[in-house]
């Protein structure tokens, strides 16, 4: 059963009364969310199945919503709170490029001007776009998905035909998905009144990105050069950027995580810390997400999502699932197993994909290759849509 959008908003309670120290509490999940996946789903906590031998999950999750899904049968191993209606932050850029990236090619050049740039808001993450120079496509998507790039977004919203023309679009994009708990406000994630998403919502998104082998490459590179000044006459000017997952980098303290693969951190004042990853252990491919933990500091949502992942890897096998991601409308089921046909599923050879222009260096170049990381490029998802399962609402 497919479910009808409704007009999605940040799925609040009335403020809890202080706790004993006379800090206010965290806000507290509605008691029923949507049911789209299963209706386990739908249920405020913790929803897990743990067979014989399974592995207890990790005791320290303080995400107020987080799910655990294999990225190719779309199972959910397990989740919290996981449709409840959250600001995304930045991981509001999966949707934004998984709707735009197949409508601009990568060599096309824009001159970018004033009002390209209208509408980024104060205090956004940028990249250095200047106006009144050339880039191409392929330069602004390295800024969007390495930097978190506001500007290197309205550039792109503006060659779309505009940010009203790109907000529309992302959200019928997002219904397509059934991605139901999501408003779209802003294509770049910054803060705006009613501008939600979910865990599960952009678990789902991340599955669709990872079908497209530019989605894929871009959210799995770690470093690469962007354009700088440029003046008549003499070679334009690069500067070194750094992907801002910080799991696949080790920016930060943190401890970069083995068979990482993108895909998209965020934080602001409204939403706090979220982040969608994608890791590969073996031939097992997982998707994490966990939005604004309470505990800790920038840091607990890459801590949690690699406990997470850690979780989920030794976890396969042992639980029964809570959940499904569900295919995008009308899409036609595959035996369960099977994968999609589709040429963006078509494996790749282990391994970095080809050096390409702009400077582009996936995760496999970072520590000299002794981190044993998954290039973006080389992570396939073949998406297997249960059979009887499609747009399941209960």
């Amino acid at each position: 059963m497919l479910v009808p959008p409704s007009t999605a908003r940040a799925a609040t309670a009335p403020p809890r009364p202080p706790d004993g120290k006379g800090k206010p509490q965290a806000p507290a999940p509605p008691p029923s969310m949507s049911t789209v996946g299963g209706s386990r789903l739908g249920q405020p906590g913790t929803q897990v199945n743990l067979m014989p031998g399974a592995p207890e999950l990790p005791a320290n999750l303080s995400g107020r919503s987080w799910i655990v899904a294999d990225a190719e049968t779309g199972e959910v191993l397990a989740a919290h709170n996981a449709h409840w209606r959250l600001p995304p932050a930045s991981t509001m850029k999966m949707l934004f490029a998984d709707t735009v990236l197949p409508t601009l090619p990568k060599d096309q050049v824009h001159h970018v001007t004033d009002q390209d740039m209208d509408g980024v808001g104060p205090g956004s993450s940028l990249v250095g776009v200047k106006e009144d120079h050339d880039y191409t496509v392929h330069d602004l998507w390295l800024g969007v998905f390495l930097r978190s790039g506001n500007d290197a977004v309205h550039v792109l919203s503006a060659m779309n035909g505009g940010v009203e023309k790109t907000v529309k679009d992302m959200q019928a994009h997002a219904e397509e998905l059934q991605a139901l708990d999501t408003h779209v406000v802003s294509p770049d994630g910054y803060d705006a009144p009613e501008q939600v998403s979910s865990a599960y919502d952009l678990t789902l998104i991340a599955r669709s990105g990872l079908q497209k082998q530019d989605f894929r490459e871009y959210c799995g590179t770690a470093e690469a050069k962007f354009p700088g000044h440029q003046e008549a006459g003499r070679p334009r000017e690069y500067f070194e950027i750094q992907n801002t997952n910080r799991l696949m980098t080790g920016a930060g303290g943190v401890t970069p995580y083995k068979g990482i693969a993108g895909v998209k951190n965020g934080n602001t004042t409204m939403a706090g810390s979220t982040f969608t990853g994608a890791a590969q252990r073996g031939n097992k491919k997982l998707l994490v997400t966990v939005m604004n933990p309470d505990h800790g500091g920038l840091n607990s949502v890459y801590e949690e999502t690699a406990d997470l992942f850690d979780w989920g890897f030794a976890a396969a096998g042992k639980v029964k699932p809570v959940g499904v991601l569900v295919p995008p409308k009308g899409t036609d089921t595959e035996p369960y197993g099977s994968p999609a046909k589709s040429h963006e599923n078509t494996p790749v050879a282990d391994g970095p994909p080809p050096a390409g222009g702009g400077g582009l260096g996936t995760a496999l170049g970072i520590a000299g290759g002794a981190l044993a990381v998954v290039a973006g490029g080389a992570f396939v998802v073949n998406r297997r849509w249960p059979r009887g399962r499609r747009g399941q609402g209960a």
